[in-house]
Parts: C-alpha cells; sequence; structure tokens
C-alpha cells in the first residue's frame, strides 16, 4: 500500500494540528499577561528551543523536541533516582 501523499496527512490532521498550535499560543499568552518573569527559568528556555525547532524544516522535528525536553542519560540513573534491583 502506498504511503499517504502530504496533502491526504494535512487534511486528516489538520484540525488536530491547529488546535495544538493555538494551545501553545494560548498558554505563551497566559504567561505573558502574568506578573514577573519566567525568561530565565530554564523550561522557558527549552520551550524556545522546541519552538525555534518548529520553525524550521526537515525531518526529525519530533525526534529533536523530546531530547530537549529529556534528562541526558546517566549510566547510574537507578541509583541516583533511588530504584532498588530486584
Amino acid at each position: 500500500m502506498p504511503s499517504p501523499t502530504a496533502s491526504a496527512i494535512l487534511d486528516s490532521e489538520f484540525l488536530e494540528l491547529r488546535a495544538g498550535l493555538l494551545s501553545t499560543a494560548a498558554h505563551l499568552d497566559r504567561l505573558g499577561r502574568a506578573s514577573g518573569s519566567v525568561a530565565d527559568d530554564p523550561r522557558m528556555r527549552s520551550v524556545r528551543q522546541a519552538i525555534e525547532v518548529l520553525s524550521k524544516s526537515g525531518p526529525g522535528r519530533a525526534e529533536q523536541i523530546q531530547l530537549i525536553f529529556s534528562r541526558p542519560y546517566e549510566e547510574d540513573w537507578k541509583r541516583k533516582l533511588e530504584i532498588g534491583t530486584r
């Protein structure tokens, strides 16, 4: 079976894509209207990085954004998170 065309994917996913973008814009608007500043908060730096990734074309954007919001891998993660082995 052939892969769907870009046009077919846009037809089927446009409303969900639009809703996600509107939701993100609303979150950012609420932050912008609130008192105080989160400009130096590491989470906002991650959000800005993710938006920058979205503004570029090409493959791998989902993976890049996932990596922005992920912890770096650490060999001793179980010990650091105090997870015992059975």
